[in-house]
């Protein structure tokens, strides 16, 4: 299942205070072009896709505490998952939610 913060609220607290994410669920932020990892508990795997749903950018195994994960100029929204979640492997295009 894919969770959608599109609040401002919501984009600002994305996976905070989580222990982890069961496989096959992840957390779309849009708009957004960058993210950090301070305070998160678990390491994610970033994707972040273009206004069109392309793939721009993928950052797998980020750990916690990482001040800043860009993702481009072109990057429209991100897809944060758990790390080496076998549901998101080639994601190219932007999974409908």
């Amino acid at each position: 299942m894919i969770e959608l913060a599109a609040t401002p609220w919501r984009r600002m607290r994305g996976l905070l205070g989580r222990d982890g994410l069961p496989p096959g669920d992840a957390l779309l932020i849009r708009p957004c072009c960058a993210v950090h990892t301070m305070g998160m508990r678990f390491p994610l795997d970033l994707r972040f896709y273009d206004r069109s749903g392309r793939l721009v950018r993928e950052v797998l195994n980020v750990r916690p505490g990482r001040f800043l994960v860009w993702g481009g100029f072109r990057a429209r929204s991100v897809l944060e998952c758990a790390a080496g979640d076998p549901a998101f492997r080639n994601c190219a295009i932007l999974p409908d939610i």
